[in-house]
């Protein structure tokens, strides 16, 4: 099944964690909800709960590369969390591909960033997330994210390395 799903999960995302147990369709979405909380809360246990810690988990982003394994995912924001960057994005405007066991939710992340000079700067990713659920629970197996405009793309880039 594939629906289109606005799902505005941004600074007032919830932590969800034991509702990702569920193997359904709420459960999956409870995941991801729990990843956006995360990610806007800075809140490191949170995501790694959420992301597999498989070595063939993936990350395709514009300030990390491609990362391979939960641990190296983790090292990532672990680095984002620990510098001045103070990032918010809401995962809008996203088809959702549905399986059994699994879902790619496709859409965008609108958000800002304050950079060195205190200036907010708008920000827009598009956006991949697959989620599995293995072992009792949902969690994100791959992520892609890419910005459009090279200005944008050096400008977070450089905010983000320093």
């Amino acid at each position: 099944m594939i629906e289109l799903v606005d799902y505005q999960f941004g600074p007032q995302a919830r932590a969800r964690l034991a509702e990702a147990r569920d193997p359904g369709r709420a459960g999956a979405v409870a995941a991801l909800e729990t990843f956006y909380h995360a990610l806007n809360r800075r809140d490191l246990d949170a995501l790694s709960a959420v992301w597999s810690q498989d070595e063939l988990a993936q990350l395709n982003n514009p300030v990390g590369g491609i990362l391979r394994s939960g641990a190296a995912v983790t090292g990532l924001y672990r680095r984002i969390f620990a510098g001045d960057l103070r990032l918010t994005v809401t995962f809008a405007d996203a088809v959702t591909y549905w399986w059994a066991d699994a879902v790619v939710f496709a859409g965008r992340e609108l958000g800002q960033y304050h950079d060195r000079d205190g200036a907010t700067v708008p920000l827009t990713i598009r956006t991949s997330r697959v989620f599995g659920y293995d072992a009792g629970q949902w969690r994100q197996v791959h992520h892609h994210g890419s910005i459009d405009h090279p200005e944008e793309l050096a400008a977070y880039q450089k905010a983000v390395r320093g």
